[in-house]
């Protein structure tokens, strides 16, 4: 990903250099930079995990730690759990400049350009190294330029936050199993269609008001990555969990147009170098976290572990109905990520 990165950051500088020179005057324009070069800058990197799960601790934090470290005068400072809002608000207002930074699930960030969110489609990707495959690949080019064409938004990195599984009070090994049962499912677009594809019965509850909704039996099941779970208690309310690996969950580290255009050429890079180090972190730990949350549900005797899942049934099933219902350009997206599988 990172020979992709720095051909967009060459040539987005190349651009900026071609503004009046009254804007370089701004700062120091003797490393070819993008903008405003001396003095310190503070960009706010908001995101909606709390401070123990790894998408801060190895993602959000890294990238703080690793940009302190590059003493290039710039400072991330990071809003952790949705301070800044939900999903939805966070995305507008990265678009608006109202925020700096923010670490985004692919479906939020279709509310301001559609195509990308069939990154969360249901067995798009295999698992977390075909998703890191697919944006280190020429095939995330056109869809990443598209989203930053169209919203002005630069995409820095992305990684895997975990598979999403199934959660209820009854295994779930087959598409038949979802018979009668009413699963939560995020209300975007794109969950929905995924909850079809699936088989499911979709009922849309507030992330926040899920626990609750579980608890008094509003709705039977959901599905999340294993550290969303975790962080929700959602194994009190909650008796099987089935590992369906129904969708790569996907974090894009994202930053607006003016903080990205007014950095120098030397603080864009020491930016992506950042988030490529929380890349190169996130899944090892998603994986560590998700491994220990397992071992203790399951000594605990909190939730039952389905470990025989037919994932080929689902998959098939879903493959066919997202084909027939993807428009175009969403099938064109979606192409291009299978073309990555192994």
């Amino acid at each position: 990903m990172a020979a992709r990165k720095k051909r967009r950051s060459a040539a987005l500088a190349a651009t900026i250099l071609a503004v009046p020179m009254a804007l370089a005057a701004c700062g120091d324009d003797s490393e070819g930079g993008g903008g405003e070069s001396s003095g310190d800058v503070t960009l706010q990197l908001a995101h909606s995990y709390t401070e123990t799960q790894p998408q801060h601790r190895c993602g959000a934090q890294v990238i703080a730690d690793e940009m302190e470290k590059a003493d290039v005068g710039v400072k991330v400072e990071i809003f952790a759990a949705s301070q800044l809002g939900g999903d939805a608000d966070r995305i507008a207002s990265v678009v608006s400049g109202d925020i700096d930074m923010d670490i985004q699930g692919a479906s939020a960030l279709g509310a301001v350009y559609e195509p990308v969110a069939v990154l969360d489609a249901a067995y798009a990707f295999d698992d977390g190294e075909h998703l890191a495959r697919f944006f280190d690949s020429d095939a995330s080019n056109d869809l990443l330029q598209g989203f930053e064409d169209e919203t002005g938004v630069h995409t820095l990195g992305a990684w895997s936050a975990g598979m999403r599984e199934f959660t209820a009070n009854v295994p779930i090994r087959s598409p038949e199993d979802l018979d009668g049962l009413r699963m939560r499912f995020p209300n975007s677009p794109q969950f929905l269609m995924n909850a079809k594809a699936l088989g499911a019965d979709a009922t849309e509850v507030a992330y926040e008001e899920l626990f609750l909704a579980l608890q008094q039996g509003t709705v039977d099941g959901q599905e999340n990555p294993i550290t969303n779970i975790a962080a929700s208690s959602l194994q009190d309310v909650q008796d099987y969990i089935s590992m369906s690996d129904h969708q790569a969950n996907s974090n894009l580290v994202i930053i607006g147009a003016d903080p990205w255009g007014e950095l120098s050429t030397e603080q864009q890079e020491a930016l992506t170098k950042a988030v490529d180090a929380a890349e190169a972190q996130v899944p090892g730990c998603v994986t560590e976290d998700e491994e220990k949350t397992l071992a203790e549900w399951e000594a605990n005797g909190d939730m039952e572990v389905v470990d025989d899942v037919d994932v080929e049934a689902f998959r098939s099933q879903a493959d066919a109905y997202l084909r027939d219902n993807f428009d175009d350009e969403q099938l064109a997206v979606y192409e291009a990520v299978r073309s990555e599988a192994q």
